[in-house]
């Protein structure tokens, strides 16, 4: 068993694992002195002169991070504001200024979900490990307004306006353990302070729900080609892939679909090579809109990618643009 999954089981199916629990305190002590640095303003948050949202969430791994900085973009645009993202580009190489992203950036360079979010928005997506000057040159470079940045709950040297955080709705804390006994990179008693809980899948009272469902297939190939998920039920033989957070749920979703698939599990931002995906000429293979940009450059036409359209109940958008005027405009 790889070190990651026997991880994994640790996190969500057995108890703490009792020889990293002292490595778990001390991880969480090393958290609380930090924000308390912040805090203070013994260390720095940077102030961008416009409305900042951070979307972030407190567990490792895909809790629906990417999706919901998606909608919120166009949400953000159907409301009359102009949006921008920053993000630190995790999966790309290590960059010495902030970089300009676009839907045909090499995803090596800069991330796999920047990519994807600059090619599902049209909007400007800067990445650089500082976000604040990610954002700086974002802002100096468009016209954007307003700047949401994706992954970026515990970044305080960015200050923030509005704090979004993501629960898998799934999966919850885990075992409730901070790092490395348990998969939460804050204690949990952090969503008190932050303006809006988005839980995807089954929301508590005090979470807002969100909604992720399956669009048509569409073709790496030729995009203008798309097809209903049911036209791949009973096609042989058909793959599935996933190189993202948590694997099983993609796969579950296919099977919810009807389709039975012959499943492969990636490591997240895993970059794919051809050979990784030599299943035969006549298979035929879905993969998820985050692997799919990285696997475009060597696709064939059995490749599909299986995008995800999030959706928020109005009460939450309502909300949030409430949130926004009182606290950047007073």
């Amino acid at each position: 068993m790889k070190l990651s999954d026997w991880l994994q089981q640790q996190w969500y199916e057995t108890k703490p694992p009792l020889p990293l629990l002292p490595l778990s305190v001390l991880f969480r002590a090393i958290v609380a002195i930090r924000r308390l640095a912040y805090r203070q303003q013994w260390k720095p948050s940077n102030h961008l002169p416009v409305p900042v949202i951070v979307v972030g969430n407190l567990t490792v791994g895909g809790t629906g991070k990417t999706p919901m900085t998606i909608w919120l973009t166009e949400f953000l645009s159907r409301s009359g504001y102009k949006p921008g993202v920053v993000s630190r580009g995790y999966g790309g190489r290590k960059q010495i200024k902030p970089v300009a992203v676009n839907a045909h950036s090499d995803p090596a360079e800069v991330g796999d979900e920047p990519v994807l979010i600059a090619k599902r928005t049209g909007c400007p997506v800067y990445v650089f490990p500082r976000r604040a000057e990610a954002g700086r040159l974002l802002l100096a470079e468009t016209d954007c307004d307003i700047i949401i940045a994706d992954d970026g709950l515990q970044h305080y040297a960015l200050a923030r306006d509005v704090e979004i955080a993501v629960v898998d709705g799934e999966r919850r804390f885990g075992n409730g353990e901070c790092l490395p006994a348990g998969p939460l990179r804050e204690p949990v008693e952090r969503l008190a302070e932050v303006d809006f809980v988005v839980c995807r899948g089954a929301a508590l009272a005090n979470e807002f729900p969100l909604t992720l469902s399956f669009g048509e297939a569409i073709n790496l190939t030729d995009p203008s080609q798309t097809k209903p998920l049911s036209e791949f039920i009973g096609i042989q033989p058909l793959y599935a892939i996933a190189g993202i957070g948590h694997p099983g749920r993609f796969f579950a979703q296919l099977k919810n679909a009807g389709l039975s698939c012959e499943e492969r599990a990636f490591p997240d931002h895993h970059l794919f090579t051809s050979k990784d995906l030599n299943f035969g000429e006549n298979a035929t293979l879905l993969m998820t809109e985050k692997d799919a940009v990285k696997c475009r450059g060597f696709a064939n036409q059995q490749f599909w990618t299986v995008p995800l359209q999030g959706d928020l109940p109005p009460a939450f958008g309502e909300a949030l643009l409430q949130k926004l005027k009182v606290r950047h405009h007073g």
